[in-house]
């Protein structure tokens, strides 16, 4: 996958006081948005911006491209 979460947003949540609990109780974040970040899969635009909202962060500072294996170039 190029794009790859450069924290471990969970945890770091967590630091912040928000628990997985209160995440899903206040209705900040579903479960299965939960469940991709602890399987760092990627997050909708809108579960982004509520990540960068709560951790008070850029994008850059969650995420980044990083082109490996799987990833076809386009041909000349």
């Amino acid at each position: 996958m190029p794009l790859v979460y450069k924290i471990d947003v969970l945890r770091t949540l967590k630091q912040k006081g928000y628990t997985t609990y209160k995440l899903r109780t206040e209705k900040l974040l579903s479960e299965s948005t939960i469940q991709k970040l602890r399987r760092k899969k990627g997050v909708a635009w809108d579960n982004l911006e509520t990540l960068c909202e709560l951790l008070d962060c850029q994008p850059a500072d969650l995420i980044a491209y990083e082109k490996g294996e799987g990833v076809s170039e386009k041909a000349d």
